[in-house]
């Protein structure tokens, strides 16, 4: 009864992170669009796009790592364990170099166009 149980979650899990990734991809296709409509003869913010979808995997990659623990803790195998490990590290360094270029970009958006910058990401 307990693997049914770990399997319906790491299977839920796993639904979200694919979720969070399509969610993500439409949210970022409405922003470029929209960027791109505003823009004309001016840069593309190409930087707010990419940052955009990147935020949306890194929460992608966090429903995908409590997949992985999950799956770790009832059947802790080799292969399982690696897995969550090259998650964990793709996921750490992802979101290390996600919120230092948000912050970045969010300073800078601030700067130029206090009007239009975006709201703060948690």
């Amino acid at each position: 009864m307990l693997a049914q149980a770990v399997g319906a979650l790491q299977f839920s899990l796993e639904t979200l992170s694919v979720v969070c990734v399509l969610v993500g991809l439409v949210q970022t296709l409405r922003l470029a669009f929209s960027q791109r409509r505003r823009s004309r003869g001016a840069d593309f913010p190409f930087a707010r796009v990419r940052l955009r979808f990147g935020s949306w995997l890194s929460l992608a990659l966090e429903f995908q790592l409590g997949a992985d623990i999950v799956a770790t803790t009832t059947a802790p195998s080799d292969s399982n364990l690696i897995r969550l490990a090259v998650v964990a590290a793709i996921r750490t360094f992802l979101n290390i170099f996600l919120a230092r270029e948000m912050e970045q970009q969010q300073r800078l958006e601030e700067r130029s166009h206090p009007e239009t910058a975006l709201p703060p990401l948690p």
